[in-house]
């Protein structure tokens, strides 16, 4: 399995909670799986998984959404990670990023968890912080909301217009992680925007 990339969008699970601005990560793999034409199933790492390549030729990407609540994504990751043999270094993890304003795609390796309790489950889990991650800016909560309620709500009606090509950013940047290196990927997603 060395050319294949594990990609894992984190997001809570059941219908609730699909829409909130915490689900983020799990609606663009949705997009990844469905752009390279792979149907999720279950898998015994408390997961659903759907397999393929974005071209032919190209890197196979197993694209992961763990069943169990952000907190403790860490279990379903590693267990991934494990079951197809490959190290933090091939695991690209897409979430949600309160640091970053809404509509923005950033990309790195390494790092802490920035309060982010589902990438804090990851790191301990994996024993490294080592994992690439696709952070898909939502912006912070407006006035004094409290942080943990406002990644738990559906994105606003201003928001939800552009989601579908924030949702494409997101996984062009993962697809360029993955053919062309996280160097590459930066250079493209963290210029200015013309």
């Amino acid at each position: 399995m060395s050319d294949a990339w594990l990609v894992v969008g984190l997001g809570n699970p059941g219908p609730a909670y699909a829409a909130t601005r915490h689900n983020v990560g799990q609606m663009a793999v949705d997009d990844l799986a469905d752009r390279i034409g792979a149907k999720f199933s279950r898998h015994k790492t408390n997961s659903v998984v759907a397999e393929g390549w974005i071209r032919p030729g190209a890197a196979k990407l197993i694209v992961a959404k763990p069943l169990s609540f952000m907190n403790n994504s860490g279990g379903p990751v590693s267990q991934l990670a494990k079951f197809y043999s490959l190290p933090a270094e091939r695991v690209v993890v897409l979430h949600d990023e309160l640091d970053l304003p809404f509509d923005t795609v950033r990309l790195k390796q390494g790092g802490g968890h920035g309060g982010h309790n589902g990438l804090r489950d990851i790191i301990s889990a994996l024993g490294t912080p080592e994992f690439l991650r696709v952070r898909i800016g939502i912006g912070r909560p407006p006035g004094r909301q409290d942080s943990a309620d406002f990644v738990l709500k559906p994105f606003a009606s201003t928001e939800r217009a552009s989601l579908p090509s924030l949702l494409t950013d997101a996984v062009d940047a993962t697809e360029q992680l993955v053919d062309d290196g996280l160097l590459a990927a930066q250079q493209r997603w963290h210029a200015p925007r013309a």
